[in-house]
This record gives C-alpha cells, sequence and structure tokens, in this order.
C-alpha cells in the first residue's frame, strides 16, 4: 500500500481512534460507531478509508459487519518514520515558544 494513502488515513483523528478501538480486539461496525457521536454512514466512509489504505479489514459474519486490525499495514508507515530516528528529538515546547515570538515579532514589525 503506498505510504500516501497509509499516512491520508491516519491523517484523521476518528480513524486514528477507531484504530487503537481494535487494538484491543476485532469489533462489530456497531460497536466501533458507539462512542463516536455521527452517524453509522459517516463511520462506514472512515472504515472504508482505513480498509483502502489496508489498515483494516472488514468481514461479514453472519448479519454482523466485522472490523479487524491490520497490523502489517503500518510496517512501512513506522519503518519510514524510524529512519528520522537519527535525529535528536524535537523539544515541541521550545518550538512553540519560538513561534509565538516569531509571530509578535511580526506584528511588532
Amino acid at each position: 500500500m503506498p505510504l500516501d494513502t497509509v499516512f491520508a488515513a491516519l491523517a484523521d483523528p476518528t480513524r486514528r481512534q477507531i484504530l487503537s478501538m481494535l487494538l484491543e480486539d476485532d469489533m462489530a461496525v456497531t460497536d466501533v460507531a458507539e462512542p463516536f457521536d455521527m452517524s453509522l454512514a459517516a463511520i462506514s466512509k472512515h472504515l472504508n478509508v482505513l480498509t483502502n489504505a489496508g489498515l483494516i479489514s472488514q468481514e461479514k459474519r453472519g448479519r454482523v459487519k466485522w472490523c479487524k486490525l491490520e497490523p502489517d499495514a503500518l510496517r512501512d508507515a513506522s519503518i519510514w518514520m524510524q529512519s528520522f530516528g537519527q535525529f535528536e528529538a524535537v523539544n515541541l515546547e521550545a518550538f512553540e515558544r519560538f513561534l509565538e515570538r516569531e509571530i509578535s515579532d511580526l506584528g511588532e514589525g
């Protein structure tokens, strides 16, 4: 699966939360939808994005559609991200303070 598709799927916080829920166990679509304040159709769209990215699989068992995490799909993305591990971690708080100073300096100029 192309990394662009995987990262696009991971860009949405709802989809990341769904993946976290599926870490525990396979879930019925209705159970996946339960904690979210959105329609079943909206959740289904999120599930289809995750399925198309290869991050989950969906299987019909009787009348119920089940979702299962496909952890291998994250392998390439993980390897790509780990390649940046050779660099020192960014101190996000210091970076945020720097940006705030830069923005305020622009406003004063």
